[in-house]
């Protein structure tokens, strides 16, 4: 077995598209993903799993029907299982993704935001 840090700079600077998740570890079921956004995501609810959104720069805005939360740098926030959202980002955020292996990052919706599962960078 090798002991090598995960460098998440290093990692950040691979990625090339935004709204794509890329996943950099696990940890038993769950996966640890990095991801760049800009702009609107889309309505969606993951109904058997929660959802943790860690903002490693900018902010993050995560619309929910009856209200907002806003994300900064060395934030983290919750959305509990079930419950419907929509992240946005005025300007690119850099954020971490925790969430069990599998699980697709619009939910059961699926179109141009939907990214490929299980993609390592």
């Amino acid at each position: 077995m090798s002991y090598k840090a995960i460098n998440l700079a290093q990692k950040f600077g691979l990625l090339t598209e935004q709204w794509q998740p890329k996943v950099i570890a696990e940890m038993n079921d769950y996966q640890f993903k990095i991801v760049k956004l800009e702009g609107d995501f889309i309505w969606h609810d993951h109904k058997d799993t929660d959802e943790t959104f860690i903002v490693m720069e900018g902010t993050l805005r995560i619309d929910f029907r009856d209200g907002a939360v806003h994300i900064g740098p060395g934030e983290m926030f919750v959305v509990p299982k079930g419950v419907e959202h929509k992240p946005y980002a005025e300007r690119e955020v850099k954020l971490m993704l925790i969430e069990p292996r599998g699980v697709k990052n619009t939910g059961e919706e699926v179109g141009e935001r939907t990214a490929a599962n299980d993609v390592w960078i």
